[in-house]
This record gives C-alpha cells, structure tokens and sequence, in this order.
C-alpha cells in the first residue's frame, strides 16, 4: 500500500536523500518493505491502521538514523496522531521549523525526560491547568516533545538542546514494564518512543488515543516478529482483536 506522508514518512525520506550508501538494518526483515508499514508485502499492516482525532500533539526530535530503523516506534505515534511532528536534530543546528513550532501560541510544550536527571525547579508531573476563560493564556493544547534515540543519545540531546531549556520538563512515574521485544534494554522502565507517547496522552485526558496507540504498537510488533521468523500473523490474536475493538467505537 501507498504510504501517507505523515511527519516520519517526509523526514525518512529527506534522511535517506543525503544517504551516501544504503541503510541495512541489523537482523529483522530483509528484502523489500511496504513503503507504508516497513513490513514485507505478506505482513503488510496499512490496512488496520488507525487514526484519532486528538486535542495533543507530539514533536519527535529523532536521531540520526532513528527514522531509517525499520523497529522504530515513532512512526506508528505519526500513524495514529495527525498533529505529529518531526525533526532530525543535530548538536550545530536547528531546524527553523522546529523553532516555529516550539513558539507556536496554540501549543504549550512539554519536554518528556526523566526527572531525576533535571532541575528540580523545571519538573512537572501533571500537566499545567489551564483556565479556558484566561484570555491572556493562549497555549491550551499538550505538546509532548519527545526524544526520539536510544538512551546515551537522548540524554546528549536533551543536554545540548538549549532552545528546549524554557519548557517545563514532564517526568513520568508509570506503574507498569514496558512491553516493547523489538530492542533490548537492559531496564523494564525504559520505555519506546511509542509507549512514552500513550502514556502522555493518557495523561492528556485521552485515554482513547492512548488505547489505540498501545494496540497499535503491539499489532506492529506481532507482524514485524512473525515476519522474522517467517511466520504467518494471527489476526485473531489479542492484539487484533482490541485495535478492531477501538477502530469500530472510533468510528
């Protein structure tokens, strides 16, 4: 299936423009991927896949080669959540449209880290409430920024990202493990990009997105493992069965 250009579609492509050579992902699928789902043609997924009307935003600032990862989580955020946005981030310089959207007065922005690594004056572990009759407040919609990149290179990013400096950082406290079997991580609360996303988006007061995103993710992981291992998926699996479940009360 044809992909829709979301926000990681465009930045992939732009990234893979100013390859020198080609990018071989470690392990997973070989052979060729759906432009739109990055599985094989026999797993393609871009059928199923959903979107949800949300009053958040998300702004992935991706590393390097982070959107050229076929495993990458931030893809299936742009899938679900039209106000996605994303941006290469580099230590030299910053995209002006990054700098537009921070400054943007629709958005209030809030940089998703773990607060033991911050300032205990920038954290926040709620969002900020804001009073809809206060005319003089005019950022009223969440704008999750997210660091898109394996640990040791987020916490570089967050460190050399001085524009990001004035936003309150959001530090999330979640109960759960991540269930992410895509990549290693040594610790059960690092979570993915996609996962950080839904619990932001809980938080937000959107549970249904936050629902959508978490089915979203684990139908992805279903069909990128059973391709690996050259398997058939189950689209009867618990997986299928909640995101068609939140496809029909979406509709």
């Amino acid at each position: 299936m044809t992909a829709t250009a979301h926000a990681v579609a465009r930045l992939r492509t732009a990234r893979l423009a100013r390859s020198a050579k080609p990018f071989l992902a470690r392990g997973g699928i070989k052979g060729v991927r759906c432009t739109g789902c990055r599985l094989v043609p026999i797993h393609c997924i871009c059928a199923l896949r959903p979107e949800v009307p949300t009053h958040a935003g998300v702004c992935l600032l991706m590393a390097d080669i982070e959107p050229l990862k076929p495993s990458n989580t931030g893809w299936l955020i742009a899938d679900v959540v039209a106000d996605t946005f994303a941006f290469g981030w580099a230590r030299t310089e910053v995209d002006p449209a990054l700098l537009e959207l921070l400054a943007d007065p629709q958005w209030q922005p809030y940089v998703v880290f773990p607060g033991e690594f911050v300032e205990p004056q920038r954290v926040v572990t709620q969002l900020i409430e804001i009073d809809p009759t206060d005319q003089t407040s005019a950022r009223t919609r969440p704008l999750f920024v997210l660091l898109d990149a394996t640990w040791p290179e987020a916490r570089k990013m967050f460190r050399k990202s001085p524009y990001l400096d004035r936003f309150p950082v959001l530090s999330l406290e979640p109960d759960q493990v991540s269930r992410y079997r895509l990549r290693r991580s040594r610790r059960d609360d690092h979570f993915c990009t996609s996962e950080v996303a839904a619990l932001c988006l809980d938080m937000a007061g959107e549970p249904r997105a936050a629902q959508t995103l978490e089915a979203w993710l684990d139908v992805f992981t279903h069909h990128y493992l059973q391709a690996k291992h050259q398997l058939p998926a189950d689209l009867e699996s618990d997986a299928h069965h909640r995101l068609r479940g939140l496809r029909v009360r979406i509709a």
